[in-house]
């Protein structure tokens, strides 16, 4: 038995819900179906709030804190399947929640891992977004990564720039955090048009190149060396590594 979800983490409480009272037992969890031919039965899940809600408020009674919000932190990982490990991992909690720190069991071990993962980018992350100035004022850094950051990425960053507006916005999700004066939201972006650049942002931007030619010494240059150090899915939006401005 193979089940789809949307994707989501209503959905996917939905899906325990089913998998928990209906006695489902899944091979394996899709957001999408794969293009290819499939001989196993297929069950899609349609997201209920009710049956989340449920799901939610009985691991809230069960699960410790920290125990939630790694579970959280795991939907962010989105390029990675690991549906069918923290099914197992939520069933395992409510069996014995002192269990799910058995890293002795594979399935923690694989959720702990992840989690790990996860914010081994978002630690990349904050080294590696660059703002730009709009016309406005506001802050405007593009990013891409492997995992959905812009959450962490935006409480990092809110530190750093308590009284200025910024936007944070990933570009491949069409998801953007927005800060403006007190206000402060993550959105959907469905379609975006290029925002208009302050006077001052082709001097900063040539400044920092300038900087960065001037401290690297040409006869040591590595270029498999910064790429391991700088890999280069995150280096489309830095500055430094934009072709020369004319």
């Amino acid at each position: 038995m193979i089940l789809v979800y949307d994707g989501s983490f209503e959905g996917f409480l939905s899906l325990i819900y089913r998998v928990y009272y209906e006695k489902l037992s899944p091979i394996n969890i899709y957001k999408n179906l794969p293009n290819e031919i499939i001989f196993e039965e297929i069950v899609q899940i349609d997201t209920s709030d009710e049956n989340s809600k449920k799901v939610f408020t009985s691991m809230k009674k069960i699960f410790p804190k920290n125990i939630i919000q790694r579970i959280l932190n795991i939907f962010m990982c989105d390029t990675k399947n690991f549906e069918m490990q923290l099914l197992e991992f939520i069933i395992i909690g409510f069996k014995d929640s002192r269990e799910l720190f058995n890293i002795n069991n594979s399935c923690v071990f694989y959720i702990n891992n992840l989690e790990k993962e996860l914010f081994k980018n978002v630690h990349k992350m904050y080294a590696y977004t660059r703002f730009e100035e709009l016309d406005d004022e506001t802050l405007y850094a593009k990013v891409d990564c492997r995992f959905n950051v812009v959450y962490f990425l935006a409480k990092h960053f809110i530190k750093r720039f308590n009284n200025q507006n910024f936007i944070i916005h990933d570009i491949n999700r069409k998801l953007a955090f927005i800060k403006n004066g007190s206000n402060v939201q993550i959105e959907n972006i469905s379609s975006f048009e290029t925002p208009s650049y302050s006077t001052n942002e082709e001097k900063f931007q040539k400044l920092w190149k300038s900087f960065f030619n001037a401290v690297s010494i040409k006869e040591r240059e590595n270029k498999k060396l910064q790429q391991n150090q700088v890999p280069l899915i995150y280096r489309t939006y830095m500055s430094e590594f934009f072709e020369d401005l004319t």
